[in-house]
């Protein structure tokens, strides 16, 4: 079988007057005086071939005429330093030949987002969206990389269940074979049960919310990473998340700054993401906004454009905490200092992007969580093994979700939630 050379690595310069073969995609393509210059792009970047007419036979010369945007190729070569050709370097043919043509592709400059999302199958090969997967997937293994370093167990709890999570009004419901369930909200619940076996745990599973919001930072699917601690405190739970994120940030800005800069966003700011995150009270955040003359009073939630008012020009993150109790979770834990509020924190990204982080302290102790649960009026049958945990060896514990999505979007500095995920699932979109 013949053995090809990745464009990334040809791309490195060490391959300078060799011979290799290549094969991709046709990514642009344009002819002069018999010569056709193909830029190929594959997973790793675009290099460009050049086929002169008189180094390949007439049929692979015909072929690469032929051959449009997107015709999978292989071509044989010798590598040529050339500033000119993208990447540096261009790729001087001897054999050429097309895997499969393709048909005039139906994306060309300027299209609408509508039809960019309609062919979201084919728009997934843009340079754009190749380079989000590719940081998304660093992403994502740097936060596990974090929590397997501070002696974390990842576990597996399930989409399908019948108690919501985070109220009623955004659920998911389905026929389950003959009953009624839902898809899940957040594996919070379920994550509550390993504390008392393998103390710290995390997740990395989808989460879906039935909100009918249509705002840039909101999906109806999104991958949600939570993680629950046995014996931390609400403090200690926005320790391990500032540095959760910072230890994701600062890895990109060291490994990836080619990247990152594709996205223009240089790796010295992701680089300052470190601990501690400016930490404000929720009752603060009320008062900072009234005197930016916008109209808020105690138990409002924040808007979008509270919270960009809120984290305009920082350079990190930063924690809200301490929220109204009226409003909150059942499963919070009520602040002794202020019975009206609660032990939670929301972590902020700068510049409007949203919330990032939502955590708290959980009630353990089986006659509190009883008596939210009533106040709440929740249905206790469906929470019963939830419940049951109180009796068992409960202890203090701590957790938190963070949206993947939302963390990608802000360190991509990106205008959509929707371009941080393969395929969006929104309030108008389920296809394709």
């Amino acid at each position: 079988m013949t053995e090809f050379t990745q464009i990334g690595k040809i791309l490195s310069g060490k391959y300078v007057g060799r011979d290799v073969s290549v094969r991709g995609w046709i990514y642009r393509k344009r002819s002069s005086g018999g010569v056709q210059f193909l830029v190929l792009r594959d997973s790793t970047g675009t290099m460009q071939v050049a086929i002169k007419k008189e180094n390949v036979p007439e049929k692979a010369y015909h072929d690469a005429d032929k051959a449009l945007i997107e015709s999978a190729v292989t071509a044989k070569g010798v590598v040529k330093e050339d500033k000119r050709a993208p990447g540096g370097y261009e790729l001087q043919v001897t054999k050429f030949s097309v895997i499969s043509f393709s048909e005039p592709f139906p994306i060309t400059e300027h299209q609408s987002t509508e039809l960019l999302l309609d062919l979201r199958h084919l728009w997934l090969r843009s340079q754009k969206l190749t380079n989000i997967m590719k940081v998304r997937q660093y992403l994502v293994n740097y936060l596990r990389e974090y929590f397997f370093s501070q002696g974390f167990w990842e576990v597996a709890p399930p989409i399908i269940t019948q108690a919501g999570c985070e109220g009623g009004s955004t659920l998911f419901e389905f026929k389950y074979f003959d009953d009624t369930a839902y898809l899940s909200q957040s594996a919070q619940l379920y994550n509550e049960v390993f504390i008392t076996a393998l103390e710290k745990i995390f997740v990395l599973a989808p989460s879906f919310r039935a909100e009918r919001s249509r705002t840039v930072k909101h999906l109806a699917e999104y991958w949600h990473l939570e993680a629950e601690e046995a014996f931390y405190h609400n403090e200690d739970n926005m320790k391990l998340q500032e540095e959760l994120v910072s230890y994701a940030c600062q890895k990109l800005a060291k490994n990836h700054a080619d990247l990152l800069e594709f996205f223009k966003v240089k790796p010295e700011t992701l680089a300052k993401v470190s601990p501690p995150f400016k930490r404000m009270r929720y009752e603060d955040a009320i008062d900072f906004l009234v005197k930016k003359e916008v109209k808020k009073k105690w138990g409002d939630d924040f808007g979008a454009e509270d919270e960009e008012i809120l984290t305009t020009g920082l350079e990190k993150p930063m924690f809200i905490y301490n929220y109204p109790k009226e409003g909150r979770a059942f499963y919070m834990k009520v602040n002794p200092e202020n019975p009206k509020t609660v032990l939670n924190a929301d972590m902020q990204a700068p510049n409007g992007h949203g919330e990032l982080v939502g955590g708290s302290e959980r009630i353990w102790e089986y006659d509190e969580l009883m008596k939210r649960i009533k106040e709440e009026k929740l249905d206790v049958k469906s929470y019963q093994w939830y419940v049951d945990l109180r009796k068992y060896g409960s202890v203090p514990h701590s957790g938190f979700g963070l949206g993947i999505e939302r963390l990608l979007k802000w360190v991509l500095n990106l205008d959509h939630i929707r371009d941080a995920v393969p395929f969006p699932r929104t309030i108008n979109r389920v296809y394709p």
